[in-house]
């Protein structure tokens, strides 16, 4: 592996994927993708300085991809040699909702660990598709001493045939992860007996600060050990929703470091943060998706556009709950 800017707060570990993307009409239209390249092109866009460690082919999509991520100035690492870039065929609803089929192979191969960052992020098929998977979880486990870590399942049933065998692998990440964010989707394909909210509070129960369930046009509840809060979904004109959920989480992590959250020597004030805290990061991240899904592709906003959107009213937010609210001291979704 080539060296990695040692300056970078952001690591991030995963896929890249060419999203070949098909309209209802039949337009063909190739993006550069992967939840975790969209995570730290998000990242970045958003001002942040990021390292992205994955794997690309020396083909047309590679460069694209490549050129993509390096305009908006991530550095981009790639460990091992792909045979070819990943791609993956996005088909589009009358809603602009996206189906996917793969075609990927993932391994990181036995490289070194990229040095320490403040925070690292993971997720998707990278922390779930072997032989890379393990590589990845290695990584996090040594970094989980020095940095913060977040994690997104991002599932993709196409790829991942064997639930028992994913969600075991997701699981053991738990317990080395700080910030978790899933879909309500991810979720019931995990435990089809279990409400999406029940297993986020099981999930925040094993270890980490904040846990985020996204739950589409019905919003999003972030639970924490303070109580959870309810955000209503932020209405737009939907182009399609490539990439929402990783605008949503490049900013959930760009908003927990503008409140100085991340990081190991900030682990104490992230366990504990405060409800009005939670309501303000995670209401920017609802606008973050927003603004992505009003738009072609995985396009997520800069800070410039975020701010803007908040400062014209595109936010809804529903008031925050305590345990106890409910008389029982459960989590409850608003």
């Amino acid at each position: 592996m080539s060296e990695v800017n040692r300056s970078a707060p952001f690591l991030v570990v995963g896929e890249s994927v060419a999203d070949i993307v098909t309209s209802v009409a039949g337009a063909v239209d190739v993006h550069p993708g992967g939840s975790p390249a969209n995570v730290a092109f998000g990242l970045c866009r958003l001002g942040r300085e990021v390292t992205l460690v994955t794997a690309l082919g020396d083909d047309a999509y590679g460069s694209l991809i490549r050129t993509h991520l390096e305009g908006a100035g991530v550095r981009v690492v790639t460990a091992g040699s792909a045979r070819s870039t990943a791609t993956a065929m996005a088909h589009l609803d009358e809603t602009g909702a996206a189906t996917y089929t793969f075609d990927i192979e993932w391994d990181l191969g036995p490289a070194a660990l990229p040095v320490t960052p403040l925070h690292v992020h993971t997720g998707s098929i990278g922390a779930a598709m072997e032989p890379g998977a393990a590589a990845v979880a290695d990584m996090i486990k040594s970094l989980r001493r020095v940095a913060t870590v977040s994690f997104d399942p991002n599932v993709r049933p196409a790829l991942l045939t064997e639930r028992a065998a994913v969600r075991h692998r997701l699981e053991d990440l738990l317990v080395h992860t700080d910030v978790i964010k899933a879909s309500d989707e991810d979720l019931r394909w995990l435990y089809p007996d279990v409400e999406p909210l029940n297993t986020a509070a099981s999930w925040l129960a094993r270890g980490p600060s904040v846990v985020v369930l996204t739950q589409g046009a019905a919003g999003s509840t972030a639970l924490s050990r303070a109580g959870d809060v309810t955000i209503s979904s932020t209405h737009v004109d939907v182009v399609d929703t490539v990439g929402a959920g990783d605008s949503f989480m490049a900013a959930l992590l760009d908003g927990l470091h503008e409140q100085d959250l991340l990081g190991t020597a900030n682990q104490d004030r992230l366990r504990d943060i405060s409800l009005g805290t939670l309501r303000h990061v995670v209401s920017r991240a609802s606008r973050a998706a927003a603004i992505t899904v009003s738009r072609a592709g995985a396009m997520p906003p800069t800070r410039l556009e975020l701010d803007h959107a908040a400062s014209s009213g595109l936010s809804a937010s529903a008031p925050a709950r305590r345990p106890g609210d409910g008389g029982d001291g459960d989590v409850h979704a608003g």
